[in-house]
């Protein structure tokens, strides 16, 4: 948020969900009820968005790099987790696919819950 008002730039919020059996009614729930607390927050701060809750069976870099290109995107701000090796390994980092293929700088946060 304080990055898109030093920038005095529009910020889009994506959430990016591979949707199907994997997804149940409270994941979904809880989503909304994420989505629903950023966008009061932004409203508070009057910070320009648009929120973009995606679920279309991509895999969430795919989405995140896609809404980067069709919204003209100056910076991508990702967030990080820890992952084990084998987590890694089996299900890829979607952080390194959007570091890799992102055609505007790309800014990793660490999470504060790990």
């Amino acid at each position: 948020m304080s990055e898109a008002l030093r920038r005095e730039a529009q910020l889009v919020v994506v959430h990016s969900a591979r949707g199907g059996v994997a997804t149940d009614g409270e994941d979904a729930v809880a989503v909304k009820h994420a989505l629903n607390v950023v966008q009061q927050e932004l409203t508070a701060e009057h910070v320009p968005f648009h929120i973009r809750n995606l679920v279309r069976g991509n895999e969430p870099a795919d989405d995140l790099i896609a809404m980067a290109e069709e919204y003209g995107a100056e910076l991508i701000v990702i967030g990080l987790r820890r992952r084990s090796n084998v987590g890694k390994l089996l299900l890829g980092s979607n952080a390194q696919r959007v570091l890799m293929a992102a055609q505007c700088p790309v800014l990793a946060v660490k999470s504060d819950s790990l």
